[in-house]
């Protein structure tokens, strides 16, 4: 039997506070967690097209990034498909490209892999000046964040484990 090929994909910008959600994820799932052959874990930064040949070379991803406007309490963390996202202003990557956007375009070029997509509502995004660092409601929810991939890579038949 072969097994479907895992991307977990985070997307961020660590100058922008809690906007660094996902490079933050994808550092703590490569320093702390034993892979399988299968998964692949990815800090992309600023999303945009070039996650194309991401998207091509995985069965089903995971996309991981803050959110704004979902009328949640910062911290939490938000599970969805790209179906229901359009009502989050979060996962836009550079020059405002939304999520949904870089999907209608790999669906064009057929490229479709299953997409779900994992978040967490952000307390403070300021494209202002630049801070690195988590907000301490983000920097609170990673354990639940990590604890949802695990369940989501276990969900697909290829567990995860914690050095």
């Amino acid at each position: 039997m072969t097994l479907d090929r895992l991307t977990v994909l985070c997307v961020g910008n660590l100058l922008m506070h809690d906007e660094g959600l996902g490079p933050r994820v994808a550092s703590e799932l490569l320093s702390s967690y034993q892979l399988p052959d299968n998964v692949l874990v990815l800090d992309r930064g600023v999303m945009g097209m070039a996650i194309l040949a991401d998207l091509r070379a995985a069965d089903k991803v995971l996309i991981v990034d803050a959110l704004d406007h979902t009328g949640f309490a910062p911290g939490t963390v938000l599970s969805f498909t790209p179906d229901q996202m359009a009502s989050y202003s979060g996962l836009k990557g550079a020059h405002d490209l939304r999520l949904t956007d870089v999907l209608a375009a790999a669906a064009l070029v057929g490229i479709d892999p299953k997409v779900d997509c994992l978040g967490v509502q952000v307390k403070e995004i300021n494209s202002l000046e630049a801070h690195i660092g988590l907000s301490l409601p983000l920097e609170d929810a990673i354990p639940a964040v990590l604890v949802a991939i695990e369940g989501w890579l276990a969900d697909q038949g290829s567990p995860i484990i914690r050095l």
